[in-house]
This record gives structure tokens, C-alpha cells and sequence, in this order.
């Protein structure tokens, strides 16, 4: 069965930079059988200037929006001039007339008090004793109704009016934002917040809603698609509300890690003002209660993401857990090998940042190296980019030159020294299989995770692990791998030194933890979850009818669209039928320029 998936992303797929590009990449390469189009919001110039990946024949139409302007300034740097030229769809610099303004007024008067009322979303008054008691469940659920009120006021006023760009960064706004962050009931914490915390709000809030002004919304656009699925909550998820209000298209909404928490751990490192944070915060919790209140389906990567998210209120009989696909083959050599590893090395892999501890980890193997003298401890992996992870790397370093003064220790050296800092693609490591063949026991120390990534490589491995419990951790890992308290060196050191001194014991536990990533991790059961989720989703679906397959009256015109129309083919660029049958054919039919081509325009961006 052909069905037509709107796929819509965040800085992500097609744009060969970006979050979830690989795994959207492996989705629609995968699932041949369907036709996707996809509806693209890029974060900066430069993730544009850097171009798509290349794109499997079952890809149609690709429309892309910035969710960036001229005036902002993402990543310190300027984007070329056509770029920084180009606006967000839909005339955002038109003003409106006096009906338009206040309409305007009221829908977004409606969405400020919902997002400044107290114990809104999950944001930062949430919490509070006192404001939750004053809220109440009858209270949330009023300004809920404010909120998709508000929200969808404005769209329609956006989809009617050319966009809502000005608006949303008018003195009028910011106005409206002053009387609801002062009116009776709000949150303390947002009552406090001056007007340049409401002009930096209002900025953002610009941002996020940019969504709203798109010219997606017709029936060339997504009223065209037969369920729209959106690749993480937030913007990306804001045309897949739109889409299911004005068509009723199915939404399926997927989040390897819970929207809200992203937002809540990328808060901590900005420079905002705490009335800021919590407006933002209550804007998002709120947007996320009402994407996960209209979405069919939502699929969590793992349990710590489904957690957050019947937090914000998604119903339990909409979450499928659908853990991330990965490919296993790159692994299976060493998996199958039946090698445990060197007895006397710990290894860990992954990119060096604070949020993977590893000044717990050296603590750790200082401990370690009291015990068995001969232990090594092999770091292998880059630093995250930016001044940041250089620091911490070399804060690192340091503290390892400190912990064992009387022995040598270099950034790249293996040799004797206890503690290496090593990168992939060097003479001692020249592929990731090689890192985890490094080690015997495979280890992370991090205090925040979503899903470990690097775990489930050891596991395909065949590796013994030692992990902290952070983020999914014990729920990828089972029972194949020691687990032990976050920031706990002692602890650490402890399931180390257990499982060096006993190789029988690793390589037990190595085999049950491939066999588990076998059965859970790889790329084919993904694909096999969303096919099912696919087909139950049309199934359930009212039927659609498309314009050329009815007459004037309405009833079905026999024979209006051909069989082979619906088939993968060269002749469904010129086969029988009503010329509106071909905007329904494989995109790709007419050549790659013609993709392209039909991206541009006042929504799509350059192509």
C-alpha cells in the first residue's frame, strides 16, 4: 500500500549537518514501499550553506523554511546576502487593517495569560507549593483551552493574512505580554519581568512560532499527504497541528528524547533572565501538552523519554516506545570474535564535555590503579566543539598529569603510560570497532544521558559494561553490564576492578548484551515498528478523496486515476489520466532539477 508521509524536521533531514539526519535518512531509504515529502525548518545559514545529503528516488517534493531571520545572529557569524535576504513565508512585514489587529489582539492575549498563568506547562512556577495549589485541575485545564485557542486563532490569521512575523515583535505584543505577566493569578516568577525580558520572550516566541506563517497549508501542500510525521516535538511539530486542524491529517509524532527536556537542559547554559526561562518554559510545556493531545501516536525512544512525556500529559494508549535503529554491521567481526579484551584496560569512547564526567572516571581509576598497578585507562574521542570542550579536555588532562605525578602521562601515547587521550583515526585506533577492541570493560560515567549511543556500540561489540544510571541507561542495558550511582568514583572503581578480575564474567555478560542489541537496536526492527505504525494509522484514517477522482456532484468518477499511477515507475510521468494525476506521481519522475525546483518559492526557501 503506497501512502504519502509528510515527514516534517527541525534542523535536521535533508541538510547533511543537523540532529536525527541519519536516522531520517535510514526511515525513508528504508521504507521504499511509500512516497515521503518533506517539510524542512533549518536552524542557521550555515546549516543551509552546507547543503542536503543526497536524496533516495522515494523522496517527492522537498519544501524548506528558515527558522532563523537577517536580524539574528545564530551562530556569530553572517550569512551570505541571498540567505540573510530571505524571510519567513507569508509577507511578515505586511501590517495588518484594524479587523486584522484585533483579531490579532485576541488570539494572542488568549495564548499570553495561558503561558504566564501560574503552574503552567512544567515551567519554572510549576513546581511550587503555592502556585500549584492555586492553580488546580480546573484552572489548568482553562488556560490549556486559552492556549489552543490562542494558538490556532493565530494561524488562521496567518494563513489568511500573510503571517504574523511583524505582529509577533509589535509594540502591541509586548503590551499584551505586560498585562497577562501582571494580571491576577500569574506565576511569581513571571510577574517580575521587566520589558526587556518581554522583548527577549516576544523574540523567541517569534521564532518559535514562525511555523504558523508558512504557505504549507493548501492542498498542494501538506492537505496533500495521508499523515504527517514529525521527527521531534516543538517547530517541527507545529505544522503537523496545522496540518491535522485544516485537512485532518493524522499526526505521529516521534521523540528519541522528550522535547521538553532538551529545552530545559539548552536553558541552563543560556544567558536569560529568570523571568525569561519561565515563560519559556511554560510556552513550551504548554505547546508540548497540546502536540502530544493531538497527536494519534507518539513514539518515544525509550522509557526515560515516554516518562517525560506522560508528564506533560500524553495518554498511555498513545505511546509506543520505538527505540532508535543502529546499524550493527560495522561491529559484528569483533561481536562474533568471542574476544573479551584485554584483562588489564578499561576503555571509554564518546565525545569529551562535562555532561560525561570524566573527572569522576580518572578519580575512579585512581582507585583502580591502587588495587591492580597494572590497569590502564584508554579515553578515546573528540572534544565537543567549541572553546568548551578544548577546556575540558585539557582540564582533564591535567587532573590525570595530577593523579599520577610519578607516572607518565600524554595526550596520545598508549605505551606505559596508566591514562591515554586518544582520538578515532589515529595509528592505534583507526576505526570506532577498534576503540571498543581497545578495552576489556567499556565504560560511562556520565550524569546526563538520553540514549547511549556508545553503550549500545559495546553491547554490538560484545563488550562487558560499567554504566552510571543516567537517562536510559539501565533500560538499554538490562542485565548485561554493571550499573552504579552517578558521581560516585568509589563505586565506579569497584564495578571495574569486579569485572577485570574475572574474564569469564565479561565475556558472560558481552554476549547476553550483543544478544540483546541484536534483538532491540538495530536499524530493521525501527523500520518494522514504523511500518506498522504506518499502515494502523491509514487505517484508522477517514477516507480522503482526492479532487480528480470526484465529480461535480461529488460521487467518484471511475477509472479517474490509473493503477500504474500508484506504482514506482517512468510512466507515471506521462501515463493516462487527468493532468492533476501527475502531481500525485513519484517526484522524482521528472528529474532531480524538477525536486528541487518545486521547493522554491515564497515558503519553500532555496532549494
Amino acid at each position: 500500500m503506497l501512502v504519502r508521509i509528510g515527514l516534517l524536521t527541525d534542523g535536521g533531514y535533508p541538510y547533511a549537518t543537523g540532529e536525527s539526519r541519519l536516522w531520517c535518512d535510514r526511515l525513508v531509504r528504508g521504507l521504499a514501499q511509500h512516497e515521503f515529502d518533506l517539510f524542512a525548518l533549518s536552524r542557521s545559514a550555515e546549516q543551509e550553506a552546507q547543503g542536503w545529503v543526497e536524496l533516495p528516488m522515494q523522496v517527492g517534493r522537498v519544501r524548506t523554511a528558515p527558522l532563523w531571520t537577517a536580524d539574528e545572529d545564530v551562530l556569530g557569524t553572517r550569512a551570505p546576502k541571498g540567505l540573510l535576504a530571505r524571510m519567513v513565508t507569508g509577507g511578515g512585514t505586511r501590517s495588518y487593517g484594524r479587523r486584522e489587529r484585533r483579531r490579532f489582539a485576541e488570539h494572542f492575549a488568549a495564548l499570553a495569560a495561558s503561558v504566564c498563568a501560574a503552574g503552567a506547562g512544567s515551567g519554572e512556577d510549576a513546581g511550587s507549593g503555592e502556585d500549584a495549589g492555586e492553580s488546580g485541575e480546573g484552572r489548568t485545564s482553562a488556560a490549556d483551552a486559552q492556549f489552543t485557542d490562542g494558538l490556532y486563532g493565530l494561524a488562521e490569521l496567518a494563513r489568511e493574512h500573510g503571517g504574523l512575523a511583524a505582529a509577533l515583535r509589535s509594540e502591541t505584543a509586548v503590551r499584551l505580554l505586560e498585562a497577562a505577566c501582571r494580571a491576577p493569578g500569574t506565576g511569581r516568577t513571571v510577574q517580575t519581568a521587566a520589558v526587556p525580558d518581554l522583548l527577549a520572550f516576544a523574540r523567541e516566541l517569534d521564532r518559535v512560532l514562525r511555523p504558523l506563517s508558512l504557505d504549507w497549508y493548501d492542498e498542494e501542500g501538506l492537505g496533500a499527504v495521508d499523515l504527517c510525521h514529525a521527527t521531534s516535538g516543538g517547530p517541527a511539530a507545529l505544522p503537523g497541528l496545522l496540518a491535522k486542524r485544516f485537512f485532518g491529517v493524522p499526526l505521529l509524532v516521534t521523540e528519541h528524547g522528550a522535547q521538553l527536556r532538551a529545552h530545559y537542559l539548552a536553558a541552563t547554559g543560556a544567558p536569560r533572565n529568570a523571568p525569561v526561562r519561565a515563560l519559556l518554559a511554560n510556552f513550551h510545556g504548554r505547546l508540548a501538552t497540546e502536540v502530544y493531545r493531538q497527536a494519534a501516536i507518539v513514539t518515544p525512544g525509550n522509557t526515560h523519554a515516554r516518562r517525560w512525556q506522560e508528564r506533560c500529559g500524553a495518554e498511555r494508549g498513545k505511546l509506543r516506545t520505538v527505540h532508535p535503529g543502529m546499524e550493527s554491521g560495522r561491529f559484528t567481526a569483533l561481536g562474533e570474535s568471542g574476544d573479551s579484551g584485554p584483562d588489564d584496560t578499561l576503555v571509554w569512547v564518546g565525545r569529551i564535555e562535562p555532561a560525561k564526567d570524566l573527572i569522576a572516571l580518572l578519580h575512579a581509576f585512581a582507585e583502580v590503579r591502587k588495587a591492580e598497578p597494572d590497569a590502564r585507562l584508554r579515553i578515546i574521542g573528540a572534544p565537543a566543539p567549541g572553546p568548551e570542550g578544548a577546556t575540558y579536555l585539557a582540564h582533564c588532562q591535567a587532573l590525570a598529569a595530577q593523579l599520577f605525578p610519578d607516572e607518565a602521562t600524554d595526550a596520545h601515547a598508549v605505551g606505559d603510560n596508566p591514562v591515554s587521550f586518544e582520538e578515532i583515526g589515529g595509528a592505534e585506533v583507526a576505526d570506532l570497532p577498534d576503540a571498543y577492541a581497545a578495552g576489556g570493560v567499556v565504560v560511562l560515567s556520565s550524569v546526563v544521558e538520553g540514549f547511549p549511543v556508545g553503550l549500545v556500540e559495546a553491547m554490538f561489540c560484545g563488550r562487558a559494561t560499567v554504566s552510571t544510571d543516567v537517562g536510559a541507561v539501565v533500560e538499554v542495558i538490562g542485565g548485561t553490564g554493571l550499573v552504579v550511582p552517578p558521581r560516585n568514583p568509589r563505586a565506579l572503581a569497584d564495578a571495574c576492578l569486579a569485572l577485570l578480575r574475572d574474564p569469564e564474567r565479561r565475556a558472560r555478560l558481552g554476549a547476553a548484551a550483543r544478544a540483546r542489541a541484536l534483538e532491540l537496536f538495530t536499524v530493521e526492527q525501527n523500520l518494522a515498528a514504523f511500518r506498522g505504525i504506518y499502515l494502523e494509522l491509514i487505517s484508522h484514517a477517514p477516507a480522503r478523496r482526492e479532487a480528480e477522482a470526484v465529480d461535480a456532484d461529488g460521487e467518484p468518477r471511475p477509472f479517474a486515476t490509473p493503477p500504474e499511477a500508484h506504482v514506482l515507475g517512468p510512466w507515471t510521468a506521462s501515463g493516462p489520466g487527468p493532468a492533476a494525476t501527475a502531481d500525485r506521481r513519484p517526484s522524482w519522475a521528472a528529474g532531480p532539477r524538477a525536486v528541487c525546483a518545486g521547493a522554491r518559492g515564497a515558503g519553500g526557501g532555496d532549494a
